[in-house]
């Protein structure tokens, strides 16, 4: 399917349904439109113990600066129009830098990550061109200076009571920078072909006060030679409260199909999570199965794994088995701090454990839209790994 044949059935479809309009003209609709942004500074001091920079591993710290600018249209018979651009610089970045933080934060320069066309009418959204996504299995993560953006169209109704069904067809990919997807070169993140292109199908219910349940689909067709790959996600969360405190329970099952040779995989975890007053705390578990790595699907926001730490751990390897508590007391609204102890059994890479700490703050008043967040985490056992991460930005 290619993207000419999907923006043809969203016009068709335009064109068969009515819709009620905010602006008169075309004109009254980009004079109307509302501006939005973004400034960020991030701070990454990274040691993995490897003396050679490599591609994510070595010693070294960046300081890259970003900025985002996102315009949207007010609507004109059901139609909108939005444009994101995104920015990245590093002026201070050593060579070993670039090679050690290639994956995730160096890539100098600019990309326009969204260049979509909206289309609403009664409770369904239409969105075709370059946007943010976010699903259970295809997801965008802002936890970058680039956040990562796909090109395809996505369809989500709302007619069902307390129901959201969606769809969604991703023709490419623009990952954190030009490591996160092949052909891979160290710079500025760039949209690149995924596959033969990728399909997901989600629902999303909360008919019960407290309860989110959710099932999702995606599939990757050409995902490496030869193999499609098939992706399921199934979770549940309860949200309560009783008295004075507040509680959480939730469930998670993953699965990962290949067409061809490579090994299947599934996976699952649990959570439960408590708050009083001040504080709140959750455990966790998951475990692995022993035949292969699971995919928790496409983009940086599908990683939501209960168990993985703040920033280091990696626990969808094979046989993994993971355990994780997690404690935070809120000052105010405005201001946290919490620790995090992450404990992993890998057969492949040994017994580690993850120690983290960490705060954030959001300013009010002259200042307000600034935020700050502090993150450190240590590897411990069979790992050596240590990295802090500061990351400061103000939304407009």
């Amino acid at each position: 399917m290619k993207l000419s044949r999907l923006s043809l059935v969203a016009i068709v479809v335009a064109g068969l349904t009515s819709s009620s309009f905010a602006a008169d003209t075309l004109a009254d609709a980009f004079k109307n439109g509302k501006v939005t942004g973004e400034l960020k500074a991030f701070y990454f001091d990274r040691d993995t113990g490897v003396n050679t920079a490599s591609v994510g591993a070595g010693d070294d710290s960046i300081f890259v600066t970003g900025v985002m600018l996102n315009y949207v249209t007010d609507s004109l018979m059901g139609f909108k129009f939005g444009a994101t651009a995104q920015s990245s610089s590093a002026p201070f970045a050593t060579e070993d830098a670039k090679q050690v933080f290639a994956k995730d934060m160096y890539g100098s320069g600019a990309v326009l990550s969204e260049a979509y066309l909206e289309y609403s009418f009664a409770k369904t959204t239409a969105k075709i061109g370059r946007q943010f996504i976010s699903s259970p299995l295809v997801a965008s993560s802002g936890s970058r200076v680039i956040k990562d953006s796909f090109e395809g169209a996505t369809i989500i109704n709302t007619d069902l009571p307390n129901t959201t069904i969606g769809f969604g067809y991703v023709d490419k990919w623009q990952a954190r920078t030009n490591q996160g997807w092949a052909p891979k070169s160290t710079g500025m993140a760039d949209f690149k072909q995924v596959g033969d292109g990728a399909y997901t199908l989600f629902a999303i219910n909360k008919s019960v006060p407290g309860l989110m349940l959710s099932g999702a689909w995606a599939t990757i067709q050409e995902f490496s030679v030869g193999e499609d790959l098939d992706l399921y996600r199934f979770e549940a969360k309860y949200d309560g409260k009783a008295s004075n405190f507040t509680y959480n329970l939730g469930g998670q099952y993953f699965v990962t199909e290949y067409s061809g040779a490579t090994r299947d995989a599934d996976g699952y975890a649990f959570k439960a999570g408590v708050g009083v007053a001040s504080v709140d705390a959750y455990v966790a578990y998951s475990k692995i199965s022993n035949d292969g790595k699971v995919k928790y699907g496409l983009g940086y926001g599908a990683d939501t794994l209960y168990t993985q730490s703040p920033i280091i751990s990696d626990n969808y390897e094979p046989g993994t088995e993971a355990y994780a508590i997690d404690i935070a007391y809120k000052f105010n609204v405005d201001a946290k701090i919490g620790v995090d102890y992450t404990q992993t059994e890998d057969p492949i890479r040994g017994d580690l454990t993850y120690s983290a700490v960490y705060g954030s703050y959001a300013f009010g008043g002259a200042f307000k839209g600034l935020n700050v967040l502090v993150q450190y985490e240590k590897e411990g056992q069979d790992g050596n790994d240590e990295e802090l991460r500061i990351k400061t930005s103000y939304k407009f």
